[in-house]
């Protein structure tokens, strides 16, 4: 076989457009095999994620045969199957975009180690961020510990250029593409399909309302959000490309993205993220209390704003920013239980779910990471009444209230008894100390 080969490891990233180690491997080199390694180890985490997953691999698929390619699925220890194949096609190097969780930093030393063993290259490529991890440091420090002089430098970068899919990709002659796997049900009945397809068609219909986002993305009934964190996850989409055509990096959406690239650079630098309290001398006297950290999770604390939001989570496997921010101050600073937990109810759900931007933001609120103002609160009652003034989100997603007119429905402790019992709704969690002063 003549010409040279390369294998490009798709992780996080699964699209053709602006994908640079796929872009790279198709011009410097005759052959590219695209391969994705179902790892077994991360097959389990969630049925959610799984299944987006899955469709998303099947539309990558899609595309790359589109344009004469084809991807490549194995499954097992993703290094040992990727030098494996590599060995195979007698590829010169691996091409793999640039991650910054412990597993991804494992993976890829050992990746180096069987790669230099066998006398091929690994070479790392940009794409999961718009600024990569490293490219900003403020002086003294590895990493920028506050999102504003972050912000502010991250707004000065000159971004990369956004890349253009492969017009062909050429797999080389006898490789067995393998089988792809089919999506699990999943968990959740509503969820979002995966894949690049969706993603951009997402992207090109929900950008109309972006001169608007300033005013409608806290709009909890509204839901007039992007959407597009799931497909950001899985890099169905990039965010060079979803930032590109927002426009305006002073503006409050692609402010958003940013918050993406800070949290990436802080796991940069503490990778300790989804465990460890981030800020020193936080708190960690957390109450131990299974109940209500169970009626928390099902959505039945009967504080209709909270259980409206768990609930959706369940159904859609996504949650609205506002009613995130509420749902995990409402368990950490109302409950006074731990993050973590809460964390991993959030990973066990959310088709966006990952061990960065949800650590990042779990903490925010807890107020054990990155905000200025650790000890700031989320009055559900006074959330609701701003974010969801007429009540149309609670009742959406909290049936047993939908006869409860108005704001009233944000309160329902304080109707009449003889409408209370009609309800079969639960009264609010009691706090052993807690003086909730919504409640009263």
């Amino acid at each position: 076989m003549t010409g040279r080969t390369a294998v490009v490891l798709f992780t996080r990233d699964l699209r053709v457009h602006d994908h640079p180690a796929l872009a790279a491997a198709c011009s410097a080199f005759d052959r590219v095999v695209p391969l994705y390694v179902l790892d077994p180890a991360l097959q389990k985490l969630s049925p959610n994620r799984t299944r987006f997953l899955h469709q998303s691999l099947a539309d990558l698929r899609e595309a790359l045969r589109k344009r004469g390619g084809d991807l490549v699925i194995r499954r097992g220890d993703p290094v040992a199957e990727t030098v494996k194949l590599a060995r195979k096609v007698g590829a010169e190097g691996v091409g793999l975009s640039a991650d910054v969780s412990r597993y991804a930093h494992r993976r890829e030393r050992r990746l180096r180690a069987e790669c230099d063993r066998h006398r091929m290259f690994l070479r790392l490529f940009p794409g999961l961020t718009i600024v990569e991890p490293g490219a900003l440091r403020p002086g003294g420090g590895d990493h920028y510990r506050v999102f504003s002089p972050y912000f502010r430098a991250w707004q000065g970068v000159r971004w990369r250029d956004e890349l253009a899919a492969p017009k062909r990709v050429r797999l080389p002659d006898g490789v067995d593409p393998g089988r792809l796997p089919d999506p699990p049900k999943g968990d959740s009945p509503d969820a979002a399909v995966g894949g690049e397809t969706v993603a951009r068609r997402r992207l090109t219909a929900w950008l109309p309302t972006l001169d608007r986002y300033d005013d409608i993305h806290d709009d909890m009934a509204g839901d007039e959000t992007s959407r597009l964190s799931p497909h950001l996850r899985f890099g169905c989409v990039s965010p060079l490309a979803v930032a590109n055509r927002a426009g305006d990096r002073d503006g409050p959406f692609v402010r958003q993205l940013c918050w993406r690239d800070f949290y990436h650079q802080v796991v940069a630098g503490f990778p300790d993220l989804s465990t460890v309290a981030y800020r020193r001398g936080a708190r960690e006297d957390w109450r131990d209390d299974p109940h209500a950290f169970d009626a928390w999770a099902e959505g039945r604390t009967g504080m209709p704003l909270v259980d409206a939001g768990m609930r959706q989570l369940r159904a859609e496997g996504w949650m609205h920013n506002r009613a995130r921010l509420i749902t995990a101050g409402y368990l950490t600073k109302h409950l006074g239980l731990d993050w973590r937990p809460g964390l991993e109810i959030f990973f066990r759900w959310l088709l966006d779910g990952d061990r960065v931007n949800n650590s990042g933001n779990w903490q925010w609120v807890a107020g054990t990471g990155n905000d200025t103002r650790p000890y700031r609160g989320f009055n559900p009652v006074r959330q609701a009444e701003r974010y969801d003034p007429d009540g149309a989100y609670v009742r959406r997603w909290v049936p047993e209230l939908a006869s409860v007119e108005g704001k009233a429905v944000h309160q329902p402790w304080r109707l009449p008894d003889e409408v209370r019992r009609t309800l079969d709704y639960p009264p609010p969690l009691e706090v052993p100390g807690a003086d909730p002063v919504w409640l009263r």
